[in-house]
């Protein structure tokens, strides 16, 4: 019977001590929850913020670009293209063909600009190169008139052998811009309009 008893007696013993156990248990996951979620409503926020201040940053730098490129004279509209003319024009080549033992056909050359000046000629170079990389050619066009805010193309030679071809800008002139570039022209060091064809 005492035995029986004290069977009971460590049954009630265990049943309490599991019972605070999970009591315990339940309070640290509850406490862990509530953390995880504090730390995941600061994320969000952080994230906020982060998204707000660089929208701001954006729209300043993009104000401050659009204010530098229309709020000036004349004069430094066109120093500030001149600066920047990478940014404005570009030269590619169209979609060629290539033949299957080599060739290439339907070549175009395109000259795009984006600056407000129209271009007066673009000095281009086109290397016909082998499937090994090795040019085999090279050609000069010269695109003139090339409008403002357009582009123009002209018509480049076939070849009976190549498989790519690489394209460089040489040179740009426009009047209208006073702008004079060219590739194998150093400019002096320190000057800040270096493209500037005659000064004012």
């Amino acid at each position: 019977m005492k035995r029986h008893a004290g069977y009971t007696v460590i049954i009630i013993f265990l049943i309490i001590f599991l019972a605070l156990s999970y009591s315990r248990q339940q309070k640290r996951v509850k406490q862990v929850l509530s953390e995880n979620e504090r730390l995941l409503n600061e994320n969000r926020d952080l994230r906020h913020s982060l998204d707000v201040n660089s929208n701001t940053a954006r729209q300043i730098a993009d104000r401050s670009e659009v204010r530098e490129r229309t709020e000036g004279t004349f004069v430094e509209r066109r120093t500030y293209y001149r600066r920047n003319w990478k940014q404005f024009i570009a030269v590619t080549t169209s979609d060629y063909r290539t033949g299957f033992l080599g060739g290439i056909k339907d070549l175009q050359v395109i000259v795009r600009n984006q600056s407000e000046y129209p271009l007066d000629n673009v000095v281009v170079s086109v290397d016909y190169m082998r499937g090994s990389g090795e040019v085999f050619k090279t050609e000069q066009y010269t695109i003139n008139d090339v409008p403002a805010k357009g582009s123009k193309s002209v018509d480049a030679s076939s070849s009976r052998k190549g498989q790519k071809v690489a394209i460089k800008l040489l040179s740009i002139t426009s009047q209208p811009m006073n702008f004079c570039w060219s590739a194998n022209k150093p400019t002096a060091p320190g000057n800040p309009d270096p493209y500037l064809c005659t000064p004012q």
